[in-house]
């Protein structure tokens, strides 16, 4: 039986290769520190850093997994970038979307093979590379984002990471500079996931609702707890959706060595709260909640939106 395993199909659009390294492909290079190096391989080119030269040729050709010696000793770990590795090292023009984050958006908004999907605010290409390898080419990402500068900068990331020939981009993407809030509508697009990463994902509500398809899920992705409590209240004033989910992940690293195991001292804590909802179908509302509201969740000096039931407090002089 041959050894030889063929590449992953270009028609698959995985950002994905198997077999040597070749020209043009991105490498990472982490030295014994844990410093990490991206570039592209080009052939009679060098890679520099503190610890002296390396010649591309001599990654070019050789299977991912070796250690290579630079020319004043320095040893050098060679792989392939991973995407959750790629994400956090590419050109930034907006923050990116952190691969727990990522992760947590594919799996509870349940991102599947086929799907069409609304993202609003590209930042910088980096949920849209999740999204993309996550519907597939059979299914559609459809982008909004209000800033041309950061548009730019999600397409070369994008297209760099799938590897897209020059002057293309993936197939199932579609990037429109505009607010979503009036470009969705304005296209007439229905969809079965809709993904909010803005200042105030609240405004394109209802664009959201108009454009899900029943059963569809709107996930927010929101920085400050004063924009998830707007959020979620105005998810539930809306009526046309499930009771909304908010929830936010933590990652602690361990360290592991005999019996010395124990929290790593580095952890990736807060980066961001995830909200998740379901539309209801056309005319039908969910049942309000039976619990009862928390004394003062609603008092004087809130002033966000009101579910249905609450009155107002008038605030005391």
């Amino acid at each position: 039986m041959s050894d030889t395993i063929p590449d992953v199909p270009p028609e698959a659009w995985s950002g994905v290769h198997r077999g040597p390294l070749r020209e043009g492909e991105w490498v990472r290079l982490v030295d014994a520190k844990g410093r990490r190096h991206n570039f592209a391989l080009q052939a009679g080119k060098r890679f520099f850093s503190n610890k002296g030269h390396l010649e591309h040729d001599e990654l070019i050709g050789r299977e991912e997994g070796f250690t290579v010696t630079s020319s004043v000793g320095g040893e050098y770990l060679v792989f392939r970038p991973l995407l959750s590795e790629y994400v956090v090292s590419m050109p930034r023009g907006a923050a990116v979307v952190y691969p727990k984050d990522s992760a947590q958006i594919i799996a509870m908004a349940d991102i599947f093979p086929g799907a069409h999907v609304v993202e609003a605010g590209v930042g910088s290409g980096a949920l849209t590379c999740s999204l993309l390898r996550a519907v597939g080419p059979y299914g559609r990402v459809s982008s909004y984002e209000r800033r041309e500068e950061f548009a730019d900068v999600a397409r070369r990331n994008v297209t760099q990471f799938f590897g897209a020939p020059e002057g293309q981009t993936h197939p199932a993407w579609n990037l429109t500079i505009g607010d979503l809030a009036e470009a969705l509508p304005a296209s007439g697009e229905r969809c079965d996931r809709i993904i909010l990463d803005m200042l105030a994902p609240w405004d394109c509500l209802d664009a959201a609702a108009d454009a899900l398809l029943p059963g569809g899920i709107v996930c927010a992705y929101v920085a400050t707890t004063t924009q998830l409590s707007k959020f979620v209240e105005a998810v539930r004033v809306h009526g046309g959706f499930t009771e909304p989910a908010p929830w936010e992940s933590l990652v602690r690293d361990w360290h592991v060595e005999g019996l010395a195991v124990r929290p790593g001292h580095k952890m990736i804590g807060h980066t961001a709260f995830l909200v998740t909802a379901r539309r209801m179908a056309p005319g039908q509302r969910a049942p309000l909640k039976k619990r009862r509201p928390a004394p003062g969740a609603y008092g004087p000096d809130y002033t966000g939106p009101r579910p249905p039931g609450i009155p107002d407090v008038p605030a005391e002089d």
